[in-house]
């Protein structure tokens, strides 16, 4: 992940940036607590990486990636809370209802999703026709058809024995459509350079969407608390079904390994240079955190 630190600490700088630009309202210290606690920022270096490969400036991409990440802390916010997986712990610190009270979470999360698409429609760097596709991404990447719908299968699912073909719906809809949506915005700040190659785009997209998914079940089994900074054994105290317990944790393992080389195909068949984009891959599945 070293060859990704300059994104990461782009992101970072950029996100602090703007959230310290409203008034310190409780509410917006609740907001800049999720929002600024750290984290992988997956999503947003996908944004990134995707520009850079079809010559994107990443100016024209800061946005995007704030958006998203937006997006993702709403959902740990709300994810976290009693009524859904009830954690006490995130990216090694107090979860924001432990931290700032069980309504002000709520509003946080509330207002983080509101302000991703005032960032976007208020962006200087894009033209309109690229906002309205992103914002129509974001939204549906987020909603009913996508990370929210993903949400209320899982919490369904929960005590029940599903098939393996549920649980990728599931997965598909919780995680991967978000991750699906930060490559297509990265394509679509792009222009009509990368139209062409949008279901090679979704392929990969899809292929380490379920492999993200997949390697955080392991780490629910194998991985240490420390390092991961949530709570280990979270999905067996839900009754969860998850990946090593549908398959085995070896099968389970041997699976990313599959979609890794699916994710890496798709990219092989688009000619500019996707070497970033593998090197995330490879770090997904090979992640302890």
């Amino acid at each position: 992940m070293n060859n990704l630190k300059p994104l990461q600490e782009r992101i970072n700088t950029f996100l602090a940036t703007y959230i310290t630009q409203f008034s310190s309202t409780k509410l917006q210290q609740a907001m800049s607590y999720s929002l600024l606690a750290g984290g992988k920022r997956i999503r947003p270096i996908l944004v990134y990486l995707t520009g850079q490969m079809f010559d994107c400036s990443l100016a024209k991409l800061d946005e995007a990636a704030a958006a998203i990440e937006m997006i993702h802390t709403y959902s740990l916010i709300h994810d976290d809370l009693p009524a859904m997986d009830n954690d006490n712990l995130r990216r090694g610190k107090p979860t924001c209802h432990i931290k700032y009270g069980h309504a002000e979470a709520i509003l946080a999360g509330d207002a983080l999703q509101s302000l991703a698409f005032s960032l976007l429609s208020e962006s200087q760097h894009l033209n309109n026709q690229v906002k309205i596709d992103m914002i129509s991404e974001l939204a549906n990447a987020s909603g009913l058809t996508g990370m929210c719908l993903g949400q209320s299968l899982d919490l369904q699912a929960e005590h029940q024995a599903i098939t393996l073909e549920h649980l990728q719906k599931i997965h598909n809809y919780k995680t991967g459509v978000l991750i699906k949506s930060a490559v297509r915005l990265g394509a679509f700040a792009s222009g009509d350079i990368s139209k062409p190659y949008y279901p090679l785009l979704d392929s990969y997209a899809q292929a380490i969407g379920l492999a993200f998914q997949i390697q955080d079940d392991i780490l629910d089994v194998i991985g240490e608390q420390a390092i991961m900074g949530k709570p280990k054994g979270s999905d067996i105290i839900h009754e969860k079904c998850t990946y090593p317990a549908l398959l085995g944790l070896q099968t389970a393992i041997d699976m990313t390994k599959q979609l890794y080389d699916q994710a890496i195909d798709s990219l092989n068949q688009i000619p500019y240079n996707s070497q970033p984009l593998q090197d995330l891959a490879g770090f997904i599945i090979n992640r302890n955190s």
